[in-house]
């Protein structure tokens, strides 16, 4: 390490001539501002080698916490300073604008309105060509290749990351088995009529709801996601004098039936009889 590098890595002393220098740095800042916006004098601080900045309090009613920064020089061996830099920033407790953050990472799931557009980055890990796909099969890659050939193939498909990321987010969400919607329902979707499987590897996990009745009609439910909604759920049979609905069930019975005056039964087979 040089003499040089040694000497500017210690702390810099203040300069006694940059310090007392205060008259002639409110000065350059009254230059600078409107008349009456230079307030009270905040000390000041050393930049390095005969470099000092002074701190004004900005009399600006826009500019609450804000300062004036004037920074004042002196040269070897002279005996003034002259004015260097004047501007005006913001103190610790100044309000300033959160710090700017790219629209893509600014973007939240539910955002996209009627209109809007939403492009995707040529480099989107969820993404890969259409004739690679998330499918290894030997057949799904012959048949990839016909579609480009005959121009049917999609330019992009799901890749096994975009796959896998919409899986975790499904099943961890709303209608996966933790929401408690579904730690209360008395039986899993995949028992019920009502549930559509998807195809490909997505339907090992997941289907998608078709009770217009169910809090996730035309959503995609987990395979043990429930509602209290399920196909096999039968009422307990009405007394002879009490009044019933249109669906022949107890004219109150979504107002006071729970989930443990039901009962689930499922359905016998009637190829086994089981």
């Amino acid at each position: 390490m040089s003499t040089t590098t040694r000497r500017l890595s210690r702390t810099a002393r203040i300069d006694a001539v940059c310090a007392g220098a205060v008259e002639l740095a409110r000065a350059a800042a009254c230059e600078v501002a409107a008349e009456g916006e230079v307030g009270s004098y905040l000390g000041c601080e050393a930049e390095g080698e005969r470099l000092v900045t002074h701190y004004f309090d900005a009399g600006h009613r826009g500019y609450v916490g804000w300062r004036w920064a004037v920074s004042v020089a002196r040269a070897a061996r002279a005996k003034a300073a002259t004015v260097d830099e004047v501007v005006l920033i913001p103190g610790p407790e100044a309000i300033t604008a959160p710090a700017w953050v790219p629209w893509s990472q600014r973007v939240q799931a539910g955002d996209l309105g009627p209109g809007d557009i939403l492009p995707t980055a040529p480099d989107d890990f969820r993404l890969v060509p259409g004739y690679l796909g998330p499918d290894d099969t030997e057949a799904a890659d012959s048949l990839r290749v016909l579609n480009q050939e005959v121009g049917l193939g999609r330019v992009r498909v799901l890749s096994v990351e975009g796959r896998d990321d919409a899986a975790e987010r499904w099943y961890t969400g709303p209608h996966g088995p933790d929401d408690p919607v579904a730690q209360a329902a008395p039986a899993p979707c995949s028992t019920c009529a009502f549930f559509v499987p998807l195809s490909g590897p997505l339907g090992t996990l997941f289907g998608v709801c078709s009770n217009e009745f169910s809090p996730s009609d035309g959503q995609v439910v987990a395979y043990d996601h429930g509602c209290g909604a399920h196909s096999e759920i039968q009422a307990p049979t009405p007394a002879a004098s009490e009044p019933t609905g249109p669906t022949g069930l107890p004219s109150h019975v979504l107002d006071t039936l729970g989930y443990d005056d039901l009962e689930y039964q499922p359905r016998r087979s009637r190829r086994s009889g089981r």
